[in-house]
């Protein structure tokens, strides 16, 4: 008695011209198994999670520093924008130097702060789905990262900001905030100003460890020198 599967197979094959039809369930068969390829989608999907896990890993070696982000141009915590027109007149009255320490000081809050995200990020990379797995291994070099930030990065950044907050009083970010915000209201006609300096840090320091993932996730997918493991070099050196 025939199974089930051999059934089907018997009446796709007396519906439909024999030869091309049944090399397409066979294709179909075999997409099915392995996803179009030679690695499975839970292979993949583990290979990006671990490409993810070595960038966040190299991303939180380099900016987890001194001057991890202050040297770094592209990541470097500017004055807030809202701070921005409160700059020119306290430098007019000569509040330069404690402007430029306010901004030393918020870099290195986040310098101090980025290693208690690591273990954060590799939680919400172990919770992630890989359902599109395929599509993102085929996507350009930062496409994980990409996937990566726009899930998670709420919850991440909420999470991280307790450190990041602690680290802020640690070095005084939050008392230079305190002491600019009261010297520009002593300039006649200034204009009432408010920022959440933490979770301003905290959402520059968290787009900065992004910006490193994705280029180390580049580094991977790019130079198989990078490619650390041996399920690295196996799902990125299969794709072609």
């Amino acid at each position: 008695m025939f199974g089930l599967g051999a059934a089907l197979l018997l009446l796709f094959i007396a519906v439909s011209p024999a030869s091309a039809q049944f090399d397409k369930l066979l294709k179909g068969l075999g997409n099915m198994s392995s996803g179009g390829s030679g690695l499975s989608d839970a292979k993949i999907g583990s290979g990006l999670q671990e490409a993810l896990k070595v960038g966040t890993e190299n991303a939180v070696a380099q900016t987890g520093t001194v001057d991890g982000f202050l040297k770094n141009q592209a990541i470097k915590i500017l004055m807030p924008k809202s701070l921005q027109t409160i700059e020119k007149p306290l430098r007019m009255v000569g509040y330069g130097p404690q402007i430029d320490e306010f901004v030393v000081g918020m870099n290195r809050a986040a310098e101090k702060a980025v290693p208690c995200a690591k273990d954060i990020f590799w939680a919400a990379i172990g919770a992630m789905s890989f359902d599109d797995a395929r599509k993102i291994l085929n996507g350009n070099d930062t496409a994980a990262t990409d996937y990566f930030k726009s899930k998670p990065s709420k919850e991440l950044r909420a999470a991280f900001l307790p450190s990041v907050k602690e680290v802020m009083d640690q070095v005084g970010v939050n008392r230079q905030y305190n002491d600019l915000v009261g010297k520009y209201k002593n300039i006649p006609f200034s204009k009432n100003i408010a920022v959440d300096n933490n979770q301003y840090v905290t959402e520059k320091a968290t787009d900065g460890i992004f910006f490193v993932v994705g280029q180390e996730e580049k580094k991977i997918r790019t130079n198989p020198a990078a490619r650390a493991t041996d399920l690295l070099k196996e799902v990125f050196g299969s794709k072609k």
